[in-house]
């Protein structure tokens, strides 16, 4: 038998709102930590109306809705009455031979807006197993149950125990209200049923994420579709409120059956969360929050060190390729840092190409399997024919349920996408495979994702880091191709280096050196000074005359490498050696697709 949390609920008299004293509590991140979390506590442990947590990915934003902030509550015989506060809640309250009168000049009407939030998509085994290790198992009650009680200090120890638990004898009475309220909605007619992954809207299928339906109450326009939030409110899991469980006749005239159970479904699959507190994340890296960590944890060393031995694992995985090394480096670390009207500002997609035919089978699958235990979210995604011509990619309005259906694109911010192009086979690319390589297209060119609202397209603004593993030049665009140029001895011992990888990593708490120096360094702030800027301009004068094929896109380039070569190496703003180490990895770069048979460099981008 599993113990429940004795946390605190709301109690049923409050008039006064407690979020101001609770958002104090909260500015401790230690005490935001320690509620429970959703994501990694099972949903029998926790009672309705109970304080808790939910982190995840803003997947899809619902429309406004209006509700009861305030109501007025009488007798069924007119004997009296009484004002019952309705803001974080779902169901309105009424007992025993009472009832809501809707017209009581009294009511206070507000706004609030649901949230279809989804767990991180492909957030990694290991970012799991550390949040999931450092989730609370109970917390921050004490202080809690003194903010809730603040207006009956008169109170006894037993009575606030009462507000914690179910009040069975006005279970009935009120589960009675909030049914009422769906019949009215309902119209008479009982939810049909939709399948449990379409409710659940999971971006990537084969990695399901959970979901939660957070409700907010201010701020409407701070959230954006696909970032990332950390909210803290009241839960909210009534039986009742799960449309499907009406015992009515359906109607066959009902139009929006489908929405209404889309938006109504059992709260014990998509619980409710009420929220007071959020917090907008900036990574998904769980080793660098500050109320996660560890006591007695090592410090890290220079950022120096830490490179050179990220770059000896890199080599090691890429056939003995120190080239090949330092770009992916650049990838992982790389982000979007400005945006104008024409570009993104920050994008490395790199196509690591020219893989060794002897190796195609097993390489890509294995390499990907280094990168994700240094990653905290990442995808492969097999660009088989199978793939391209059955998956949906982007987003798509169902204006049937009211839902935005989620594709495998829409991914949270920094989440590493791997094409593996090795896998697509000769065959037809159907309607369906063309618009996916559309949409990668334009996700890889522009950094933004394309969701499709049948009458009409929204780009929304991504920052999902691509790399695309091939045989030969990519057929998708690209912003730095790269053929490996691997060591005859490297190829034959691929399957001795990999594994010797993995026992580099195992070593000396490299792995965690890694994991954070990754996301540290694609945080970072670089500047490049009015001195150095003279000096790309002279410099790029000089491409000109003894190139005249090099243009804007050129220096575009040069300028992402080099920010992101001196940010590996722990420095802050460009200098003289680092430009002129971008400019010499470019050079060799632009040799080695020189080099390539002709069949493969003619591919364009």
């Amino acid at each position: 038998m599993h113990s429940e949390f004795n946390l605190p609920k709301i109690p049923d008299d409050l008039l006064v709102e407690p979020v101001p004293n609770w958002k104090e509590l909260l500015k401790d991140s230690k005490k935001w930590h320690s509620i429970p979390i959703l994501n990694y506590t099972p949903l029998h442990k926790l009672k309705d109306q109970t304080l808790v947590r939910f982190r995840g990915m803003i997947q899809d934003m619902m429309d406004p809705e209006i509700y009861l902030e305030r109501y007025e509550v009488k007798s069924s015989d007119g004997s009296g009455k009484r004002l019952q506060q309705g803001k974080y809640r779902d169901c309105l309250r009424v007992t025993q031979g009472e009832e809501i009168d809707y017209q009581a000049e009294a009511n206070v009407h507000g706004e609030r807006r649901t949230l279809f939030v989804v767990s991180i998509p492909g957030l990694n085994d290991w970012t799991k197993a550390h949040e999931g290790e450092c989730s609370p198992q109970q917390d921050l009650v004490t202080e809690s149950q003194n903010v809730n009680q603040a207006k009956k200090r008169a109170a006894t120890e037993q009575n606030d125990q009462e507000h914690m638990d179910v009040d069975e004898t006005e279970a009935g009475p009120i589960k009675k209200q909030c049914v009422e309220e769906l019949q009215t909605v309902a119209k008479g007619a009982v939810a049909t049923g939709l399948a449990k992954d379409y409710l659940l809207n999971s971006p990537l299928p084969s990695r399901p994420s959970m979901a939660c339906m957070v409700k907010v109450y201010e701020d409407f326009d701070s959230y954006q579709l696909n970032t990332l939030v950390d909210f803290v409110g009241f839960l909210s899991v009534d039986p009742a409120l799960d449309v499907s469980s009406l015992d009515m006749e359906a109607l066959n005239d009902m139009e929006s059956l489908s929405e209404l159970q889309a938006a109504n479904p059992s709260p014990f699959l998509i619980p409710r969360l009420h929220a007071f507190g959020v917090h907008k994340l900036p990574h998904a890296n769980p080793l660098l929050d500050q109320s996660l960590l560890q006591p007695n944890e090592e410090a890290n060393p220079s950022p120096d060190v830490i490179h050179k031995d990220l770059r000896i694992l890199l080599k090691l995985c890429l056939f003995d390729d120190d080239l090949a090394a330092e770009y992916m480096l650049s990838h992982l670390i790389s982000t979007v840092y400005s945006r104008s009207e024409m570009q993104s500002i920050g994008k490395f997609t790199l196509n690591i190409c020219n893989l060794p035919k002897e190796c195609l089978e097993h390489y890509t699958t294995k390499l990907y399997k280094i990168l994700e235990l240094l990653l905290p979210a990442s995808h492969y995604l097999a660009m088989t024919l199978d793939t391209m011509n059955t998956s949906a990619f982007a987003p798509k309005k169902d204006y049937e349920t009211n839902k935005l259906v989620s594709g495998l694109l829409q991914l949270a911010p920094h989440t590493h996408l791997v094409l593996d192009e090795t896998r697509l086979q000769q065959g037809k690319l159907e309607a369906n495979g063309v618009q996916a390589i559309q949409h990668l297209a334009h996700l890889i060119n522009n950094q933004q994702l394309k969701c499709d609202f049948r009458f009409y397209h929204i780009d929304y603004n991504a920052d999902i880091p691509v790399l695309i593993l091939s045989e030969g030049r990519s057929m998708l665009p690209n912003d730095f191709a790269l053929p490996l140029n691997a060591d005859a001895k490297a190829v034959e011992l691929v399957e001795e280096s990999l594994k010797a990888a993995h026992h580099y990593l195992s070593q000396n708490g490299r792995l965690q050196q890694f994991r954070k120096y990754l996301t540290l360094a694609r945080i970072s702030q670089f500047t490049v000074s009015e001195e150095h800027t003279e000096m790309i301009q002279q410099d790029f004068v000089d491409m000109r005359k003894a190139n005249v094929k090099s243009n804007a896109d050129d220096l575009h380039g040069l300028l992402v490498l080099s920010r992101l070569l001196g940010i590996a190496r722990g420095k802050d703003s460009l200098d003289k050696e680092t430009w002129q180490l971008a400019t010499e990895f470019e050079a060799k770069r632009r040799q080695r697709l020189q080099s390539l048979p002709k069949s493969a460099a003619q591919l364009r981008n």
